[in-house]
């Protein structure tokens, strides 16, 4: 028969550290790339503190920034929802797409 020796710096241990180092690295890029997402699609629900924000990434590919965000965060402040993108997907925000102006255009960008 012939017998196995153990030595002191065996391979096992050294392997276990690094499967738990490994699994810790994919639990933690995980839980980012889930909180960019929920992050990413949230529309609605804004407090009056996240409205800027919000409106800075709608206005963003606009040329006109001021009015943009004026009108933006006058609504997200009243309906507290910013439609997704920087453009069109106003029907997610019901109010947001039916709030007109005097001359039944859109008031929210």
């Amino acid at each position: 028969m012939i017998k196995e020796r153990r030595e002191k710096g065996s391979l096992v241990p050294m392997g276990r550290s690094v499967l738990v180092l490994l699994l810790l690295l994919l639990f933690c890029f995980a839980g980012t790339n889930a909180s960019t997402q929920h992050h990413k699609h949230k529309h609605s629900g804004f407090s009056e503190a996240e409205c800027p924000g919000a409106c800075t990434y709608r206005c963003s590919n606009t040329a006109y920034k001021k009015p943009c965000m004026f009108f933006c965060q006058k609504c997200c402040f009243k309906c507290k929802c910013v439609p997704p993108g920087t453009y069109a997907h106003k029907e997610v925000c019901p109010f947001y797409n039916n709030w007109k102006t005097k001359r039944g255009g859109p008031k929210c960008p």
